[in-house]
């Protein structure tokens, strides 16, 4: 019998996009959820509205793409302008990743549009887990719990919860309470943000991408078209004062030229950060998007660098409560994502401003190769540090994709299986899989089908036959798209991870029969992979002797 602390929910602080997707995740994988807004609605704010890529695949894994994609706007070109000219230098073609995606384009939403929607699946998913109008008072941790102190409209209530998170901004009452230092700088200039009612599409056709960064040594702007409106941004100078409305009509039209009407229907104005937690984890405290790192949102690197942590945390966080993995899975969190956020977008948001401005010391973020471009800025290029070797990159070059390395997304490309088409996404939404570049053919041994946390299959362009014993674990490849995509030779192991990263990649012996790739799930994850017995029940025994 479980004891009632198992039975405690994961607790979250913080319910904008970062926190409910992390929400979504969790109760993706069956963890029981509990996420406390100090707010009595969620917000309203005119916020960041551009969603990346990947993005888009953590929202599929988790449930929520379908209605998140109903209310934006879907755009496979990202537009480069120079300002002085009018005239567009360069296009990032987004269709050029048919190879790597489902969804070679990104998307268009308000930040309070998406939130409400986010928050309906939630309810669906998770009926009850949000709470709004909960203050985080305080908590106090203990060896199998965190004891959340919180105020509500009805007064003071405790509630226990397994783990905490921290998805409560940039001014974390999480990361203060849990001694974080924030390194970093927030910056003297500031970003103003106009929301604008306008044709540009009849009464005044501009044909502008609907994202077109506009750079210029004295006065850049980033055009973003919205489902219902476009979006205006451009830097506000140290010591400006807030622009009245007669100045940002004035300031939109020496961009866009004269129109016929042009409507103001929201500002915002925010400032310029580059802060870092020193430490994401504390016991049983987690930090996750603007909490642990704040980031300029150029080329939509804020939100979706947060969105990478609420990928990475839920499935260690289910594969530990399963009993699958030792508690240590858990350091390997911050150990992937920091220098994503430190030194990866961070690194890139300041390459970005500068590039904008047409400063001298723009490194050339921009690199000769749609593909490689267009893969970077999707943000499919994250490769995660996972043997901690300091080994991670986030840009990728060139017109042509290149090889999978461990660390890096795998391609979600479709295969053949026994009842149809199967995504390699899909296939890894709950689970480490193993994928055998071999010849079914030959009778390669593979592993038994026995654990529900480490599945194994054979992909070849040689479907298995029926008499092979391999029927049920084949994955038909025409043309060795897939295998081609990875960049890899026959006879190769590649194991991935529930969140679609790859753990590994090392060479197979199809005769040998020896399960090289549960020693890399035990590697991984301090266990064997659980088996099922007869019974239907699981067990996770260490090997002593391993």
């Amino acid at each position: 019998m479980s004891s009632p602390t198992e039975q405690l929910p994961v607790g979250i602080v913080g319910a904008g996009p970062v926190g409910l997707v992390t929400a979504l995740g969790l109760a993706h994988y069956g963890v029981p959820v509990v996420i406390f807004e100090e707010d009595e609605r969620l917000s309203l704010d005119t916020k960041a509205g551009t969603v990346l890529t990947r993005t888009l695949e953590v929202l599929h894994r988790y449930g929520a793409l379908d209605d998140v994609l109903a209310g934006s706007l879907r755009i496979d070109e990202i537009g480069e302008l120079d300002r002085a000219t009018n005239t567009q230098t360069l296009s990032v073609r987004t269709g050029d990743l048919t190879e790597d995606t489902r969804f070679p384009f990104v998307i268009n939403i308000p930040q309070h549009e998406l939130e409400p929607i986010l928050q309906q699946r939630l309810d669906a998913t998770a009926p009850g887990a949000l709470h709004m109008g909960h203050r985080l008072l305080d908590f106090v941790q203990h060896p199998d719990r965190v004891d959340v102190r919180l105020r509500t409209a009805e007064g003071e209530r405790t509630v226990p919860v397994r783990y905490l998170l921290g998805c409560d901004g940039g001014r974390s009452a999480v990361r203060d309470q849990i001694g974080a230092r924030v390194e970093g700088e927030t910056y003297q200039e500031r970003y103003m943000l106009v929301d604008l009612k306008v044709d540009l599409d009849v009464e005044n056709p501009r044909d502008y991408p609907y994202l077109a960064y506009f750079g210029d040594p004295q006065e850049w702007m980033i055009l973003v078209r919205q489902p219902h409106c476009w979006r205006f941004l451009y830097p506000l100078p140290a010591g400006q004062a807030e622009p009245g409305r007669d100045e940002l009509v004035d300031k939109a039209r020496r961009f866009i030229g004269d129109t016929k009407t042009l409507e103001i229907v929201g500002t915002n104005i925010y400032n310029v950060h580059q802060r870092v937690a020193d430490r994401w984890q504390d016991g049983r405290v987690f930090l996750l998007g603007d909490a642990a790192h704040l980031i300029t949102p150029m080329w939509a690197l804020g939100l979706n660098t947060g969105v990478l942590d609420a990928s990475n945390l839920p499935w260690r966080m289910a594969w530990v409560l399963r009993g699958w993995a030792e508690p240590s899975l858990l350091d390997g969190y911050q150990v992937e994502q920091e220098p994503v956020a430190t030194k990866g977008s961070a690194a890139m948001a300041a390459a970005a401003r500068a590039y904008m401005a047409r400063r001298a010391d723009d490194p050339g973020v921009m690199t000769a190769g749609n593909w490689g471009n267009a893969f970077t800025r999707a943000m499919l290029g994250v490769r995660l540090d996972v043997g901690g070797t300091g080994d991670w990159s986030m840009v990728a070059a060139g017109d042509e994709p290149l090889p999978v390395l461990a660390g890096a997304r795998s391609p979600d490309l479709p295969l053949f299986g026994q009842t149809g088409t199967v995504h390699l996404h899909d296939l890894v939404a709950d689970a480490f899989v193993a994928l055998y570049f071999t010849d079914p053919r030959r009778g390669p041994a593979l592993p038994p089908q026995e654990s529900p946390a480490l599945r194994h299959y054979v992909v070849s362009r040689w479907d298995a036959p029926h008499d092979s014993g391999l029927r049920d674990r084949a994955l038909f490849d025409p043309g060795d798209r897939v295998r081609r995509r990875f960049g890899v030779d026959n006879d190769t192991l590649v194991l991935v991870r529930p969140d679609g990263h790859v753990a590994a990649i090392v060479p197979f012996d199809p005769v040998s029969g020896i399960d090289t790739a549960a020693q890399l799930y035990a590697r991984v994850t301090g266990c064997p992979p659980p088996v099922t017995r007869s019974d239907n029940t699981l067990v996770c025994e260490r090997d002593d002797n391993e």
